[in-house]
């Protein structure tokens, strides 16, 4: 007897993952991906895919199963991947549904709600800044009275800084809560605390972080979505204490949460030290959990995680669930250890241009309409911090634009 064909379905509503992609079809995996008629033109790898269907936007949960459904009639998929994250619960019911391996709808949730990751974290005993459901009001007035404004008011299901609304005093919530209406059950209420911002981006292959990266924000990417600026995140020194206390907090958190085999993307805040003057009443010097999610970065962080280690998260995250399939041990990737850095902004010009930005370091030019960027890597922590800083406030002054904060993701 033939062996069956192996076929993965890749469902993704943003155009993200071709490299996912084009691991199958280099190991001889079929895959379909299912996305949005809108982005059926997208610039997808045909030659990787067997199949590309799409389906109109705000579809109900309902008709999506039961297009999968149909498409299950011809063709028999032994695995389902959410390439984005806003496919991820969508993912995991459609796995419970026709019953193929996965992570379930409940542990799905770990990594995309921001109150039940923050729910389970408090229980497994990691340190999450103090915060509260929105659901009953004597438990909102209790914790306002408990914890010292300000907080942040964060949709549960939003991915970044969208969405996010800094809160300063009791009155200011209950008129926001007023205007949410029937939605601020899906919002979750949580202490401010004044710190620095890290990401850790991970490979989990049977329930052990084997592969992660540390790197730093420059401003808060919260700062950068509700106020302006240059994005900018660069790797942190390898020999530091904050890389070894983040890799050891984030290689129990991410595989703490159920995650079996996959990538992650996680963020966390070292508050300001005491003595700080923008510490605040929490000055501890702590880090604490703020989000994962169960999917590679974005804002071309998986570019940054290359240039860094020559590790391909994209492509890491296709040969986990292939040799899954397939029965085999999942073997780590090799990979070095030099720096790398990113800098990137909206732009007031269609096509930016960056050559006068002519460092030996830089590696890539970020092609993105209406977007200037570019990555640099060095041997050398410094180098990099010097040209990230260097060339952030010299994108603000060519390039930067502003835009008012989307409600939902565009990209």
């Amino acid at each position: 007897m033939s062996n069956p064909v192996e076929r993965i379905l890749c469902i993704s509503t943003y155009e993200k993952g071709q490299d996912f992609l084009r691991q199958c079809a280099d190991m001889g995996v079929k895959a379909t991906l299912l996305t949005l008629e809108k982005h059926k033109n997208g610039e997808w790898p045909r030659e990787a895919l067997e199949d590309l269907v799409t389906m109109p936007e705000n579809l109900a949960r309902e008709q999506i199963v039961n297009t999968v459904a149909w498409m299950y009639r011809g063709r028999n998929y032994q695995r389902i991947v959410a390439l984005d994250e806003f496919d991820q619960e969508l993912a995991a019911h459609l796995r419970e549904h026709v019953q193929v391996p996965g992570m379930s709808a409940t542990t799905a949730s770990y990594y995309r709600d921001k109150l039940a990751m923050r729910t389970r974290a408090k229980e497994l005993g990691f340190p999450v800044p103090e915060f509260t459901r929105v659901a009953n009001y004597d438990e909102l007035r209790g914790y306002m009275q408990s914890v010292a404004a300000p907080w942040l008011l964060k949709p549960r299901a939003n991915a970044s800084a969208i969405g996010i609304r800094k809160i300063h005093e009791p009155e200011q919530l209950w008129r926001t809560l007023d205007k949410l209406g029937d939605q601020q059950s899906y919002f979750v209420l949580e202490r401010f605390v004044p710190g620095d911002i890290y990401h850790v981006d991970s490979i989990v292959s049977e329930g052990h972080v084997i592969f992660s990266v540390a790197h730093k924000y420059g401003k808060p990417p919260m700062q950068v979505m509700h106020e302006g600026g240059v994005f900018s995140t660069r790797t942190v020194d390898r020999s530091s204490a904050d890389c070894q206390q983040l890799t050891m907090l984030n290689g129990r958190l991410a595989p703490a949460l159920g995650m079996e085999r996959g990538v992650t993307h996680a963020e966390y805040i070292k508050a300001h030290a005491a003595g700080d003057n923008a510490g605040g009443a929490h000055s501890d010097g702590r880090f604490y959990f703020l989000e994962i999610a169960a999917r590679v970065g974005g804002a071309f962080i998986t570019d940054l995680v290359q240039a860094a280690t020559g590790v391909n998260l994209w492509r890491e995250w296709a040969r986990i669930e292939i040799e899954n399939l397939r029965g085999n041990p999942y073997l780590p990737p090799a990979h070095y250890g030099e720096y790398a850095g990113s800098v990137l902004c909206l732009a007031q010009t269609a096509e930016p241009d960056t050559s006068a930005f002519d460092a030996p370091e830089i590696v890539q030019r970020m092609k993105k309409h209406h977007h200037a960027g570019l990555i640099v890597r060095s041997p050398h922590p410094a180098r990099v911090e010097e040209l990230v800083e260097t060339y952030s406030a010299e994108f603000a002054r060519r390039f930067l634009a502003s835009m008012p904060v989307p409600e939902k993701p565009t990209a």
